[in-house]
């Protein structure tokens, strides 16, 4: 494939490899037909998936065999989802176009289908009374059998798809649909069809429709299941999408909800433009899609579409161009709207046209259209359409960068805005999507009033004041990467439109007042004035006579704190359940990477060295020894010597041929495409062939290296080695990723977590984040994240959390702290180790310190305030010291508890920083150790 698949889907893949074979190999044995059955949520990359297993197929594996003689059929209940699909298998960099074939009425007549290709058939084409099962005199042959012809002749590469993953259909040509699917499952005997087709793999969003659609049959079934918790962290969809409705949909101004969403895209126009600018990428254009409601009486729309694009155009203080604003009626081709000619477009071309800003649709979009830039949406529909408005959900989960996003984490979420719908009709709208995605969305579905939104964006550029220029001088159209008379758009063509945007910052400080916090009341702003004396090392806010104003802001200079930890490259972990790649394969992606990243020139060149020297050296050894020539004949002569399975899933390396011959150099060749599949795809074969090929035995460089891989020890001692050289690696330039631009940073990363169950990252924070404020928390002044505008964030903490806040503010040197989120992408996360099995653990608080001795200026403290009763007391400390031996850039790293010392309830705490407190607990077996030590080496601040 073109594109990197995730881990997610690499699991699928092999796995649907693995029991494909095993059910060809079943069929063969027993002639019972059978199904595999692909069940993947929304977003997963179903295609994407099918299409990497088709070139599995096609080229072979490290573990299977190649099969170029397959032949794939492929099935869907609309023409438009085949071509989608269709589209996604021309993007292969193996498959040909000529390989890829659309059933046609008017010229299709086979007999069979030809070796090779993937055919492309949807459910209308093969009814009744359609013109592909008749026979005439330009139609020797039926579809029907065509495909009994295959089935029987070919059973042995028929690999027969049903994509059941995008139901267009409603009512009864949905029903028609599920029929004429069940044919192939059950058999057809009127159509032609004897029996059923010996392999279909059925495609599907959710067990229960494809359990629908094969109903009582009596084939085997093999499942192959996503996790739709998988998919929601693999940062292939947004975290989260955020429903917006009025209090009371009766009362509420259709116009007025328009204008909140046509705000919100605007926001997200220039927060894409400045993200994109900032880190070089091509620009995103996101779109604004609006749902309009259908016609009568004539009318194309009851919605008045004039309005609509002139409220638009009001808000944003420009004219559209032609072709900012499409539509996708059907019945209509070029509109005039407030005098702007809205042309007709296909759903499929939208995505890739950058011309597009606007997109006026009824119901054609709702299923089976994909278009990752739509980043806003609205529905003029009436609240009773929730399964149209569910489905229509379905559409908007795709993130445009296929990651997610961890500099702005307001580019995260997509919004819809319903005029017409409460609470009650938005929890009906959730409630009939988790149904037909069988109650498990992989991504978070909130909602919100327009009246009292919850999702607040908390920044670290806060400030008192900003320079005007972004609201009054620019126009939204500013922001886009392009003119709408072209559609190539790159980072040069809006970097002046920025430079002339210099958003100043204007902190206001107020007089004499330096970091106060105010410890027992939840303000914004200071009734009496206050200052500091010492005491020790804590700080005490006294009364003071100078007149304070209205606002209070903070002066904490959050971007610098900010910068710090992102370039101190803080240890931070992911935990996964499985090891996606083995340590040869991410050793290699490893390498280059860090070569053409130019920051270790030599790895690739080092790497690839070392392995053909290892090759090498085995081969010389079998030499010395005398065993190389009798190797090298069973080589020669045996066809089945190579550990690989065939199409069935058959292990090839069991029951040997006893008639010797010859291999040809085609066979040679094909045991050296599986040597290289097992030695991770690099090209290790051809790199030693480049280094000691001898013209006068021109095929001994291939024996060599089929020899060393099909040497267990040879490939253990070789494993050994990627597994040491990838953690050498990895902690010799882990620091230096952190000055590369957020691509560079996701694809090391992918690369490092791909590797090993616990792999170590570097801990990065972004600069916006979205959070949903409880309102019953506490306005903090020193959060690092806060309002942009007032410096405040608003959290919830209980009473031990609140306490520990309460106690680190009156130190001389704090500076402020960080909410630690569970399960975040971007929180720092420590592995600990609970019935033998690893898990994540996020420690509550960050907490930032002034620090002399530093060159920064500053220090990060680890905070864990943690109730004894727990049962991870014991597994957590131990994971808390390890974690401090191997991170010496952390200042402090405690655990703490609330016990009573004099009668008072105090907080005591385990500083694992020391050496000698780490010792101990790494040494403890039982939890009443650790109390014991709390006793003897806790302290109170």
């Amino acid at each position: 494939m073109n594109v990197e698949l995730f881990p997610f889907q690499t699991i699928a893949v092999n796995e649907l490899r693995a029991k494909t074979a095993e059910a060809l190999g079943s069929y063969y044995r027993t002639h019972t037909p059978q199904v595999v059955s692909l069940q993947a949520p929304t977003g997963a990359g179903k295609t994407i998936i099918m299409v990497s297993l088709v070139e599995d197929i096609f080229y072979g594996t490290e573990n299977y065999s190649e099969q170029p003689n397959a032949i794939f059929i492929w099935l869907s209940d609309s023409p438009q989802l085949n071509e989608q699909s269709k589209n996604k298998f021309l993007k292969s960099d193996k498959i040909s176009v000529s390989h890829c074939i659309t059933v046609r009425e008017d010229n299709f007549d086979q007999e069979v289908f030809d070796d090779g290709n993937i055919y492309f058939i949807n459910t209308q084409k093969i009814t009744k009374t359609a013109n592909l099962c008749k026979h005439s005199d330009n139609r020797q042959y039926t579809i029907w059998e065509t495909i009994e012809n295959t089935a029987k002749q070919k059973s042995d590469r028929l690999y027969f798809i049903i994509d059941e993953a995008h139901r267009g259909m409603q009512g009864t040509e949905a029903g028609k649909a599920t029929t004429i699917m069940q044919r192939f499952l059950k058999g057809a005997p009127e159509f032609g069809l004897s029996e059923a087709i010996p392999l279909v793999i059925g495609v599907s969003a959710t067990a229960a429709r494809f359990n629908n659609l094969i109903g009582d049959i009596n084939s085997t079934l093999q499942k192959v299941i996503v996790k739709p918790a998988d998919v929601r962290s693999s940062g292939l969809l947004k975290d989260r999408i955020v429903i917006t409705y009025p209090n009371d949909a009766q009362k509420s101004n259709e116009m007025a909800v328009l204008d909140a969403a046509t705000d919100e895209w605007i926001s997200k126009v220039k927060h894409w433009a400045q993200y994109c600018k900032e880190q070089h990428y091509k620009y995103i254009n996101p779109i604004f899609v609006i749902q309009v409601k259908a016609g009568t009486s004539g009318n194309v729309s009851d919605s008045n579409l004039d309005d609509i694009i002139a409220k638009i155009e009001d808000k944003l203080k420009i004219r559209f161009h032609e072709n900012d604003v499409v539509h996708t009626f059907g019945d209509v081709s070029t509109l005039t709207l407030n005098g702007l000619k809205v042309h007709h477009i296909e759903p499929n071309d939208i995505v890739d046209d950058m011309r597009v800003k606007i997109v006026l649709f009824k119901e054609n979009l709702s299923t089976g259209w994909d278009c990752p830039r739509a980043e806003t949406m609205m529905s003029f529909r009436k609240a009773e359409d929730v399964t149209y408005i569910a489905q229509l959900l379905g559409r908007m989960v795709r993130t445009p960068m296929q990651s997610h996003i961890n500099v702005d984490d307001s580019l995260n979420d997509v919004r819809l805005f319903l005029p017409y719908f409460n609470r009650d009709n938005v929890e009906s709208v959730v409630k009939e999507l988790q149904d037909s995605e069988c109650g498990d969305i992989p991504t978070v579905i909130d909602s919100e009033s327009i009246e009292q939104p919850i999702y607040k964006t908390w920044t670290v550029h806060t400030a008192h004041s900003k320079t005007s220029t972004e609201n009054e001088n620019q126009s939204v159209f500013d922001f886009y990467g392009e003119t709408s008379e072209s559609n190539t758009e790159t980072t040069s063509s809006y970097t002046s439109v920025f430079d002339s945007v210099k958003e100043a910052y204007v902190p206001y400080y107020p007089p004499q007042v330096e970091n106060v916090v105010e410890k027992t009341t939840n303000i914004s702003k200071l009734d009496t004035p206050v200052t500091q004396i010492s005491e020790g090392n804590k700080k005490i806010a006294v009364e003071q006579k100078t007149e304070q104003p209205d606002l209070f802001v903070s002066t904490i200079d959050r971007e610098s704190v900010t910068k710090f930890i992102n370039d101190s490259a803080l240890l931070t972990y992911v935990v996964r359940s499985v090891k996606i790649s083995s340590y040869l394969k991410s050793l290699t992606s490893l390498v280059s990477l860090l070569t053409h990243q130019n920051i270790d020139r030599s790895a690739l060149g080092t790497v690839t060295n070392e392995v053909v020297e290892m090759i090498h050296q085995y081969a010389e050894k079998l030499r010395a020894s005398g065993d190389y020539d009798q190797k090298a004949k069973d080589i020669l002569t045996y066809k089945l010597s190579i550990k690989i399975f065939d199409v069935f899933g058959k292990d090839l390396s069991e029951g040997q041929i006893k008639d010797s011959f010859y291999l040809s150099n085609t066979e040679l060749d094909r045991q050296l495409r599986a040597v290289d599949a097992k030695l991770a795809g690099f090209g290790f074969p051809q790199a030693y062939g480049q280094q000691y090929y001898e013209p006068d035995n021109p095929d001994d460089f291939k024996i060599d290296c089929i020899l060393f891989a099909i040497d267990d020890e040879c490939m253990a001692e070789l494993n050994k080695y990627a597994e040491k050289k990838f953690h050498e690696y990895n902690d010799a330039n882990r620091r230096y990723i952190v000055e590369k631009n957020e691509s560079v940073k996701k694809q090391y990363s992918d690369i490092i977590s791909d590797g090993d169950i616990v792999s170590k990252h570097n801990f990065s924070l972004p600069e916006e984040i979205t959070v949903p404020e409880d309102p019953a928390g506490k306005e903090y002044m020193n959060h690092l994240f806060a309002d942009e505008k007032t410096g405040l964030a608003k959290i919830k903490l209980n009473t031990w959390e609140d306490g520990v806040i309460e106690e680190e503010q009156t130190r001389l040197d704090f500076v402020c702290w960080i909410r630690n989120p569970s399960r975040a992408s971007w929180s720092l996360t420590i592995p600990y180790e609970i019935n033998n099995e690893i898990k994540p653990a996020f420690p509550d608080f960050l907490i930032i310190r002034k620090d002399d001795k530093s060159q920064a200026g500053y220090v990060i403290d680890i905070l864990e305030p943690h109730n004894p009763d727990f049962k991870d007391n014991l597994p957590k400390a131990k994971g808390f010291a390890r974690y401090a031996e191997a991170e010496p850039k952390i200042g402090r790293i405690q655990l703490i508890r609330k016990v009573k010392d004099g009668g008072k309830e105090k907080f005591k705490r385990l500083d694992f920083s020391k050496g000698e407190i780490r010792q101990k607990v790494l040494a403890m077996q039982t939890p009443d150790e650790l109390d014991h030590l709390f006793d003897t080496d806790g302290f109170f601040e």
